[in-house]
């Protein structure tokens, strides 16, 4: 064994040389291996060469895509742009076909004239000149008066804040209106108030009759404090109390005969002036009987009051813990002129008799009939009240006799209780004694009253009305017909884009905005929103402007409800909501000073140039909406009926 070990290292040396000699031949062939080297990098670099150059040109392929997807973006931009345009351009030249026709067209028998301080009515061209002129001017751009309801006041009590914060919606177009109103030459662009129930349409009469000598007449009594009940020679009779105004009336009345938070029913829709009325002094409700639009039932007419629409309002009233001391009648109706036959109000007074309520009922529109058809019945021309204690008959002047800013009104009543307790509040709502003097004077002329103002008052409004439902029906506008006092109770529902009373009153401020004053149904406490009130009583000038204002608006609001019902089957290619404001300020911006005929061939040849029929045909949408065909030929189907 021994002799055997040095084997092993012989071996190591042996590897060893041979390692070295291999080594050796490494190093020697180092000259041989250089050239493929330098081809490989030479490869590596051509390969990161040729990376590069595919990346650089992957990346300008990018961009070039970008660029044409840009291009595409900007064309259907551009695109969408000239859509718009042109269908703007077709609402204008509508416009101006519709104010060419109502140029040409064939006008309503003249009013009589009236009495104005105003220059005469212009002729045709002028008043349709003053028409694009008020269209033309901007929207108002205020913040809406009632938006900005007053804060807490540290120097008022609760009922004191409470009185200062109460907004409505009548005061809030009357407060607008007065600080704007329509003058022929020193204000054209300003607001036509057709919401205010007055008639204006007798001026001439009543400032020649309200300056003869007989009115003019000043003695010491007349100077002196009154009778707070009323002058003898005004108030003749012991059951009548005069004060500065049935809404002093309502309000005296609510305070005798109610305890705060006590209820008076009254049927909706009402003027809604009575709710301030009754409840900022006293702090009494009204408890509302709703009306329905659609006749039902035993209804033989729209919004038709009935004894048993009361007993139920009755009934509910006591479920909800209410002490319902009273109830509002208002006849003839404001504001849907509804006349009450005396079959319908002696049910009324008998059922107020039941519940022992005390029936407040206001008159105050009696004299307003126009049309022979019709008789209005006062119930103090019954032959016996139900319950003459608790029937409390209102009138005053400011309808019959068109002076509103005559503060006169008187309340009749068999209830000497009553008149005592007014009689104490007379004092803070007294008539000064002048005025009492000339309203007595005017109502002894009966010569004047039954042989001039009434006849002639009743053909005038005859006339206005005639013009204003006549306006209504070209535009195919439900309206209630009816007979007597200033206004129209009209449906305009069919311009809401959703049966809502925030697109009620959104329409009530673009009216508005658009220089015309109405009112809505709200203001009225209505059940079901898309009603407005339209006063007729106004002078000719006046009514052309404000119902061309109003219809052309209107006109604008239906395209845009078919619109946006149109959309259901073809997407636009621009926002829906923005159309009605550039409509309207491209209609406003339009004159319409072509033809006729010339107006109509450019409406036609813009139809004819546009490609947006032959694109979004019925036939061509079935393939992606089976149905949509079929709808489209029903709708078409119905609208030929």
């Amino acid at each position: 064994p021994e002799g055997s070990r040095p084997a092993a290292p012989v071996r190591q040396r042996k590897r060893r040389r041979a390692g070295r000699g291999a080594g050796g031949g490494g190093g020697g062939g180092c000259g041989g291996r250089g050239p493929l080297d330098e081809a490989l990098v030479s490869f590596l670099s051509w390969q990161r060469s040729a990376e590069e150059r595919l990346i650089s040109l992957e990346e300008a392929r990018l961009e070039r895509e970008t660029q044409a997807e840009e291009r595409r973006e900007q064309q259907e931009e551009r695109r969408a742009e000239q859509e718009r345009q042109h269908e703007l351009r077709l609402f204008s030249m509508f416009t101006g076909a519709l104010a060419a026709v109502r140029q040409t067209a064939p006008t309503a028998p003249p009013f009589a004239p009236t009495f104005s301080t105003d220059s005469t009515v212009p002729s045709a061209t002028s008043g349709h000149t003053a028409i694009l002129n008020a269209l033309s001017a901007p929207a108002t751009s205020s913040v809406p008066f009632g938006s900005q309801t007053p804060g807490h006041s540290v120097y008022l009590s609760r009922r004191g804040n409470s009185i200062r914060q109460h907004q409505g919606i009548l005061q809030e177009g009357f407060t607008q209106y007065q600080a704007d109103k329509y003058q022929h030459t020193d204000n054209p662009n300003g607001i036509i108030n057709m919401g205010t129930s007055e008639n204006k349409l007798c001026y001439d009469l009543l400032h020649k009759r309200m300056t003869q000598p007989d009115m003019l007449h000043i003695d010491p009594a007349l100077l002196q404090y009154p009778d707070w009940k009323g002058h003898l020679y005004l108030c003749v009779l012991v059951q009548v109390v005069v004060m500065n105004g049935c809404g002093s009336l309502f309000s005296s009345i609510a305070t005798v005969l109610c305890d705060p938070e006590d209820a008076i029913l009254i049927p909706t829709p009402f003027y809604g002036v009575i709710t301030e009325d009754v409840h900022l002094y006293s702090s009494v409700r009204l408890f509302h009987v709703h009306l329905d639009c659609e006749p039902s039932g035993s209804d033989s007419r729209p919004f038709h009051l009935t004894v048993d629409k009361l007993e139920e309002a009755m009934r509910k009233a006591i479920s909800e813990g209410l002490n319902v001391r009273a109830m509002v009648l208002v006849n003839p109706h404001n504001p849907l002129a509804d006349v009450y036959t005396p079959q319908e109000m002696t049910g009324f007074l008998e059922f107020a008799k039941r519940h022992k309520l005390h029936a407040i009922v206001d008159e105050v529109y009696m004299l307003t009939v126009f049309e022979d058809t019709v008789t209005f019945h006062s119930v103090l021309s019954m032959d016996s009240l139900p319950d003459p204690q608790r029937t409390h008959v209102m009138w005053g002047m400011s309808k019959d006799f068109a002076m509103g800013g005559v503060r006169v009104g008187t309340v009749y009543s068999d209830n000497r209780d009553l008149v005592e307790a007014l009689v104490k509040l007379g004092v803070f709502h007294g008539v000064p004694g002048p005025i009492q003097h000339q309203i007595a004077i005017l109502l002894q002329d009966k010569d004047w009253i039954n042989g001039k103002f009434l006849p002639e008052n009743r053909l005038r409004m005859q006339a206005a009305h005639r013009y204003m439902t006549g306006e209504l029906q070209s535009l195919g506008v439900p309206y209630l017909h009816r007979p007597a006092c200033f206004y129209i109770w009209a449906d305009l529902r069919k311009y809401l884009y959703e049966p809502s009373f925030v697109e009620e009153l959104s329409l009530w401020r673009c009216f508005l905005r658009h220089k015309v004053v109405l009112s809505c149904g709200q203001a009225f406490h209505c059940s079901t929103p898309g009603w407005f009130r339209i006063v007729f009583t106004d002078r000719q000038q006046h009514l052309t402007l404000g119902t061309f204002r109003c219809f052309s608006l209107l006109m604008i609001a239906g395209e845009e409800n078919r619109y946006r019902e149109m959309l259901i089957f073809f997407p636009p290619p621009f926002s829906p909501s923005s159309l009605f404001y550039f409509v309207l300020l491209d209609c406003q911006t339009s004159h319409p000073t072509e033809s006729l005929d010339s107006l109509i061939g450019a409406l036609r040849q813009q139809i004819h140039a546009s490609d947006w029929l032959e694109k979004n045909t019925p036939e061509l949408s079935a393939g992606e909406d089976p149905e949509l065909l079929d709808v489209f030929k029903d709708l078409l189907d119905r609208a030929r009926k």
